[in-house]
């Protein structure tokens, strides 16, 4: 880089893509001494650099006349590479140092001095080196100028530079970062010099500098330091000397440790110990209370070297725990007294401590020296003892809670076992699937080898119902005999319903037919309870080991007795349901003959409804025909009233006699017929009431046909307020006769229903007839309809009278009204068929009693869905 010692923009528009190698080539090339260029290679080639020159001329041409061979050693490029093309020098330039670099040519330029650059350069292989570069400008006197410099390496100065710039601040910050006091004392106890930033002192530097020892200090501190100075300077060594000094804090306690610093003159380094004695003295004190707990703990406790598991201390707890006493333990490893049941357990503590320093609570089997097994809970932690990684570990002893934690498990097992045997027996009735499951899961609970349910039975002998045994050993289902000596042998081993227990076969006194029967099945050990129905003995529930002797522990005892109890269950509930299924089977063909005689009842019923059906159209027939023709005559009779007399009389007889419609007189003959007066509004009521009793006999043969068939509906889509409007044309006479209004609020735009017209105009019509008939003249209607969730609601909405909810409730059943009131009982019934027009329809219908004045009726109907409403 030194190496150009031209200003780079400029060069770059002087050349303007020109290459170096034609400015070389140019006619105006100067002309070099070959002894010049000769002397050049001989220094350069004793340079660790490279010497080169430059020549600018006047009109801006470059020309490299010279680069020396260390151009190889220091940009890793050969001089021809540089004579050709001086700029692949500018791209090795650390970016970082490039304006430092331009500025330094500038100035050279400006100036006219020697041209001096340091920095740093990337090679074309990736390494940094620092180079340093030196020129001399010659004015040539054409006015061209000439550069002749050198460029040096200088990365290992640099280095050595940084690395001494980073050794004089590190020891700086050493010696900014030590708290302590520091004394330059001559032999006779002046103070020359000291350092006192950081550090607690309350005389300033003028008042301790130029000092005595004995001016300063207390007479025995003052002859304690004047010894060991003296000390120091005589043998050359460090000399280390504590001492008290009053200060406003109080007593503190100080350690001055003195080295040699020069002639006759030592290093006082001084340093505040108080809080460091404190804590020895604290030290000692939880030296004594942990040594007393390490004597007192009820856990066993050990110190032993990391690698080899050697012991160092024990106590006391480990001596009780372990079996062997302290001389017995202490120098000898865990292996060799042969604690560890699985060695590699000691292997996955080693591992675990040197990996985080520490362990909690992991659980051990561990071996006593009685050779019986242990379990503990250990806990330890790596300890520097003397420069020795040890374990400090603590062993506390879970035996006997892991026992009671097994039985605890045996226990949950057990019970589990019995309430699921519980359930079978109450959810089943199949006594082969309850027995061999029952087998099957106790030898998995007990582990043992065969478990089978035998049976004792008088005239069958003795036989196997139910077995689970070890494909290793013979089986004994199927096995029967009917010696009866020997049965009654067995029976006597189970007799007062006594649990018979054998641990080892060998060791129990048998005959030799139980003997035989033994070896047979290679039976070690046996187990047998006895299965009690009330006080005879059923069977026995029976437990072998043929691997060899066994130890039968309670809970496994126990376990056999109550799950002989709930087999004893599950038979005589077998014995139950088989006295019930013939007891069923007596019921089926009482159930059977009751069946018969209902059905004959039954069909009885039916030739009464029958019978019924008849005599209701009969009379209804009958009365239909007697009204029809009263209402008839009656009809006839007040019009020929009316055209005759005109003032509500009628002519009677010639004799003058008056016969009410209701009292027939004695026909007269053909020759004596006379006028007779009625009044007009009695045949007006009669007419009423016998309209009355027809309408009442027709709903009460619909109903009757609603009820036997249901109501027959014709639905279609139709247009809702054209079926209102046409319905309210058809009522308005009847509404004009009882001097009421009706308001129609239904919109014209509501969509298409599916009706069956025909009944919706009967029930709107049912409707309004129970508001008229039971206000007087004068009622005022208001009709409304919505859309709500895909139905039409209406709702007919009147100013009369109110009714209680009891009422309302009850308005559309059918129940008993009032027996005085005809015209209420005719309403009833046409309220009731209303709501089954309605429900045919699929829509809802009721009454709501208004708080002040009238009644609202309202009914609902569903939509037309587009299929419907596009049907022909």
């Amino acid at each position: 880089m030194a190496m150009i010692a031209l200003n780079i923009m400029p060069i770059a528009y002087i050349l303007k893509g020109q290459r170096v190698d034609e400015i070389v080539k140019s006619p105006q090339k100067p002309d070099f001494a070959p002894e010049k260029i000769a002397l050049l290679e001989t220094i350069a080639a004793k340079l660790p650099g490279m010497i080169f020159q430059i020549l600018q001329r006047q009109d801006g041409s470059v020309f490299i006349p010279y680069v020396s061979s260390g151009c190889k050693y220091l940009y890793e490029l050969e001089p021809e590479a540089v004579q050709a093309d001086f700029r692949v020098l500018y791209k090795l330039i650390h970016p970082q140092d490039i304006k430092a670099f331009v500025k330094s040519i500038a100035v050279c330029r400006t100036t006219l001095t020697p041209w001096h650059w340091e920095g740093r350069i990337i090679t074309p292989s990736g390494k940094l080196k620092w180079i340093q570069g030196t020129s001399q400008l010659e004015l040539q006197a054409e006015g061209d100028f000439l550069w002749n410099g050198l460029v040096m390496d200088i990365t290992d100065r640099k280095q050595a530079e940084e690395k001494l710039q980073e050794s004089e601040a590190r020891y700086q910050a050493i010696l900014d970062a030590i708290p302590d006091l520091m004394f330059r004392i001559s032999r006779d106890g002046e103070y020359l010099d000291l350092k006192s930033e950081g550090a607690n002192i309350t005389l300033s530097r003028e008042e301790i500098v130029g000092k005595n020892l004995q001016e300063l200090l207390p007479s025995d501190v003052a002859a304690i330091s004047q010894v060991a100075i003296a000390k120091t300077l005589d043998s050359g060594t460090l000399q280390t000397c504590e001492y008290h000094l009053p200060t406003p804090l109080g007593v503190r306690d100080y350690e001055a440790r003195l080295v040699v610093s020069g002639t006759d003159e030592v290093l006082a380094i001084v340093r505040d110990i108080t809080d460091r004695k404190q804590g020895e003295i604290a030290l000692q004190n939880l030296a004594q209370k942990f040594a007393k707990a390490f004597s007192c703990s009820p856990d066993s406790i050990t110190i032993s070297t990391l690698q080899e598991g050697r012991f160092i201390e024990v106590n006391d707890s480990f001596v009780k725990l372990s079996g062997y006493e302290r001389d017995e333990a202490i120098g000898k490893t865990s292996f060799e007294l042969n604690l560890w049941v699985h060695d590699r357990d000691r292997l996955n503590l080693l591992e675990q401590l040197q990996a985080t320093g520490v362990v909690r609570n992991l659980e051990f089997e561990f071996r006593q020296k009685s050779s019986e097994i242990i379990t503990t809970v250990l806990s330890a932690e790596v300890i520097d003892l003397d420069g020795i990684p040890s374990i400090l570990a603590v062993h506390h002893d879970i035996t006997e809670r892991k026992q009671v934690e097994a039985q605890f498990r045996l226990c949950a097992q057990r019970d589990r076992l019995l309430a699921e045997t519980l359930v079978r027996i109450r959810s089943s009735l199949n006594l082969e699937q309850i027995l061999q499951t029952t087998v099957t899961e106790v030898r998995q609970f007990l582990q043992a080898d065969r478990v089978f349910i035998g049976l004792n039975n008088t005239n069958l002998g003795v036989r196997t119902l139910a077995e689970s045994v070890d494909p290793k050993y013979p089986s004994v289902s199927g096995w029967s005999t009917n010696d009866e000596a020997y049965l009654q042998e067995l029976r006597n081993l189970l007799k007062d319903n006594v649990v018979r227990v054998v641990e080892d076969i060998t060791q129990v006194a048998f005959s030799p037919k139980v003997k035989a029967h033994c070896q047979k099945f290679q039976t070690k050990a046996s187990l047998a309870v006895p299965i009690m129905l009330g006080d005879e003995l059923f069977g026995a529930l029976i437990a072998n080991q043929c691997s060899g002797p066994r130890h039968w522990q309670p809970i496994e005892i126990d376990l056999l007795q109550q799950m002989s109890e709930q087999v004893a269950i599950a038979i005589q509930q077998s014995q139950i349901c088989q006295k019930l299924a013939e007891l069923n089977t007596n019921l089926e063909h009482q159930v059977q003959e009751r069946t018969a005689q209902l059905q004959q009842k039954m069909q009885e019923v039916e030739k009464l409804h029958r019978v019924k059906d008849v005599v209701l159209h009969t009379v209804a027939h009958d009365l239909r025909t007697s009204v029809m023709g009263n209402l008839m005559v009656l009809k006839n009779l007040l019009n020929q009233g009316v055209e005759s007399r005109g003032a509500g009389e009628i002519l009677a007889g010639s004799k003058g006699e008056e016969f009410s419609p209701l009292h027939p007189a004695p026909r007269p003959s053909a020759s004596s017929q006379s006028p007779i007066p009625i009044s007009r509004s009695i045949i007006e009521r009669m007419i009423q009431g016998n309209d009355r009793q027809l309408t009442m006999i027709n709903s009460l043969l619909e109903i009757n046909s609603c009820e036997k068939q249901g109501i027959e509906i014709k639905l279609e889509p139709v247009q809702f307020s054209t079926l209102l409007g046409g319905t309210f044309a058809q009522l308005e006479p009847t509404l004009t006769q009882n001097q009421a209004t009706l308001k129609n609020l239904v919109p014209t735009d509501l969509p298409l229903v599916m009706a069956d017209g025909t009944r919706l105009q009967k029930v709107l019509a049912n409707l309004i007839a129970h508001s008229l008939q039971n206000n007087p003249p004068g009622l005022n209607f208001t009709l409304s309809a919505t859309v709500e969730a895909g139905m039409i609601r209406t709702q007919i909405q009147d100013d009369g009278v109110v009714m209680s909810k009891v009422e309302c409730d009850r308005l559309f059943d059918l129940h008993v009204r009032d027996p005085q009131d005809c015209c209420s009982t005719s309403i009833g019934l046409k309220m009731y068929l209303c709501r089954k027009v309605i429900k045919a329809h699929g829509g809802e219908i009721g009454v709501i009693s208004n708080r002040k004045r009238g009644l609202t009726f309202w009914f609902t109907l569903p939509l037309a869905t587009s299929s419907a409403a596009n049907r022909p």
